[in-house]
């Protein structure tokens, strides 16, 4: 990962007393780079090369293949041979990773610009990009891109942001406690987002409760009188508050949040609904996505917005102006079938909500309804039982074909026949590492006009059954 410095270039002096590390000056003297990354393959000479330890890869291992590539500055926990005989400047500090934490800090105190957190189990890109598309109707807005929400990724996306830059909207990951505490602590936050409580990482956290206490980190980094926006629908969630912020709920369902939408309409090409904040009613938004379960995302956008200062109209001009990108629920036809490309990562909520997009469009347009799902990852002792009740739900949901991948696709499998699903309306492939059976699988199935959901967690490259499937139909 390799990203700019948006200052345009900064010494290694400076770098080392941001990065909080010892300078060891080398035969190059003081020199300015422009990028940082942690990949050696993208260092030069114009890049500071951060060595991060990591659970297969050692990043202090590449130092050398860095030096070799004209790396004249690497920050690392120790100098290695290769470092002492160069003329590199090197950077030594106590814990890389912290020391790219504490280097985005000192630059967020830099910054003018107020900074929305997201944090949550599924819906935090949707979440982050429909705030960042309002906000950017009136302001100029920064935001991490794709999802680099990680301990590694959301710093090096910090020092990224333009120092013009009005608004920054940063996501946040995480697969156990305390990495959305560092992550809040780096941002500083004005206003904090916990999107919902589910059960991705309940393979490292174990319980719902865990990941409930893991998401609240996002206190830590909170600023004084900053803002809390929650799902006034997550148990888990009510009643969260603290003398120092503000805690604001959002619904579709319960008419005593701060925020809440009705009337929700899932059309064929967006989401219709209405928003209600008090006294006042916001009528006929609407988002280009699908799905009663997208409009938690429209909801936040609306409150961080709202808390902005923007105008009804400009937040209407912000919800329709975003469009989603990459896999995140793209709907194309490709020859006489419609995709419902949706690969982009999966957990049992978010396989739950693309089932209901699935069932929607096709008893809007009247078309036969396929699902292709995969493996749902990290979800530990679980899984079995998660997976089946997946298949449970889309039987129950009056999903007419099912195609599965992977082990964890053989229980979605099982549960859709133990809830009704006839066996000749369930084709499996155990094997995620053929993916083109799943592909001959659906060619020789498919009928003309067929809706068909694709989705699985990220490491099955669902997308590759769409490829291998076009170039058979």
């Amino acid at each position: 990962m390799k990203m700019s410095f948006s200052i345009n270039q900064i010494s290694f002096g400076t770098l080392a007393r941001l990065c909080g590390g010892e300078l060891y000056q080398g035969a190059l003297g003081e020199v300015a780079v422009r990028y940082i990354c942690t990949d050696s393959r993208e260092a030069d000479a114009e890049t500071a090369f951060v060595a991060l330890r990591g659970e297969r890869v050692d990043g202090h291992d590449y130092i050398a293949a860095a030096i070799a590539s004209g790396c004249k500055c690497i920050i690392c926990e120790h100098r290695t041979l290769e470092l002492e005989q160069s003329a590199a400047t090197a950077i030594v500090v106590n814990d890389s990773e912290l020391a790219l934490s504490r280097l985005a800090n000192h630059y967020r105190a830099y910054l003018r610009c107020k900074t929305v957190a997201v944090t949550g189990s599924v819906g935090k890109t949707t979440t982050k990009d429909l705030i960042a598309s309002v906000l950017s109707v009136r302001a100029k807005v920064a935001k991490t891109p794709g999802n680099h929400n990680s301990t590694v990724g959301m710093p090096l996306s910090m020092l990224a942001i333009p120092t013009d830059s009005e608004w920054s909207v940063l996501e946040m990951g995480m697969s156990d406690f305390g990495e959305i505490e560092r992550l809040s602590i780096t941002a500083e936050p004005d206003i904090a987002i916990i999107t919902n409580i589910g059960t991705s990482h309940m393979e490292m956290l174990g319980s719902r409760e865990n990941i409930c206490r893991a998401k609240l980190e996002i206190l830590s980094g909170l600023r004084e009188n900053g803002i809390l926006i929650l799902s006034a629908d997550e148990p888990l969630l009510q009643n969260v508050g603290g003398k120092s912020y503000q805690t604001v709920y959002v619904s579709h369902s319960s008419e005593k949040a701060d925020f809440y939408a009705k009337n929700i309409k899932v059309e064929t090409d967006r989401t219709v609904f209405d928003i209600v904040h008090g006294d006042h009613v916001a009528r006929e938004l609407s988002i280009r996505l699908l799905g009663r379960h997208n409009v938690y995302a429209a909801l936040y956008a609306y409150a961080v917005a709202f808390f902005a200062g923007l105008s009804e109209d400009e937040i209407r001009e912000g919800l329709m102006n975003y469009s989603p990108d990459g896999m995140r629920q793209h709907i194309y036809e490709m020859g006489k079938i419609t995709v419902i490309e949706d690969c982009y990562n999966a957990s049992p909520e978010s396989m739950i909500a693309a089932v209901d997009v699935l069932r929607q469009y096709s008893m809007r347009t009247g078309k036969r309804s396929v699902a292709v799902l995969g493996d749902m990852l990290e979800l530990g002792v679980d899984s079995p039982a998660l997976h089946r009740s997946v298949g449970a739900y889309l039987t129950k949901k009056g999903i007419q074909q099912l195609f599965t991948v992977g082990k964890g696709g053989e229980q979605i499998a099982v549960g859709a026949r133990q809830h009704g699903m006839p066996r000749a309306h369930i084709v499996q492939n155990a094997n995620v590492n053929a993916l083109e059976i799943t592909a001959q699988q659906l060619a020789e199935k498919l009928c003309d006009g067929d809706v068909v959901l694709f989705k699985a967690s990220r490491s099955v490259g669902a997308e590759r059954i769409i490829a291998y499937l076009k170039d058979l139909l």
